[in-house]
């Protein structure tokens, strides 16, 4: 059985990749019982779509295949805390769980102001019952953002 840290390596590997193709350095997976059924990455540049973040991309991609809106027994790996988007876009979808590597607050050191609400407080004033874990693997999903510059 694989633990939360091995699955967070492969979402920083999916943040990695997303950077090196030239979009901003963020990755996720999406898991339900232990399988990796779906990856993302960032793709904003590449497909010229603001909101083409890998959590969003991720899950709008995934349900449309599948034929799903319910996302309670999937856990969704992200290698950064997702944005206030990707985070409505996680209760609107109703994910049983997000794991996340770098902080919101950690990004905002980083990234400078933006739209900074963390997920937890969009999580707190929603209905959701996603449970909310992070940060984990935390060095390592900082490197994604070595001499990496917004603009």
């Amino acid at each position: 059985m694989k633990t939360d840290e091995q699955f967070m390596e492969q979402a920083i590997e999916l943040a990695l990749q997303a950077r090196e193709a030239g979009n901003e350095p963020f990755g996720a997976l999406l898991v339900k019982g232990n399988e990796v059924v779906k990856v993302g990455e960032n793709k904003v540049h590449s497909n010229s779509d603001p909101t083409y973040h890998a959590e969003i991309g991720l899950i709008r991609d995934y349900c449309s295949e599948q034929g799903v809106f319910d996302l309670s027994d999937y856990t969704l790996y992200t290698s950064c805390e997702p944005c206030v988007m990707c985070t409505g876009a996680m209760v609107w979808a109703n994910l049983g769980k997000v794991v996340y590597s770098v902080s919101h607050d950690q990004l905002a050191d980083i990234a400078g102001d933006n739209i900074m609400i963390s997920s937890g407080h969009v999580f707190e004033k929603s209905p959701s019952n996603t449970e909310v874990v992070g940060p984990i693997l935390n060095k390592e999903g900082l490197k994604a953002f070595e001499g990496y510059t917004f603009g």
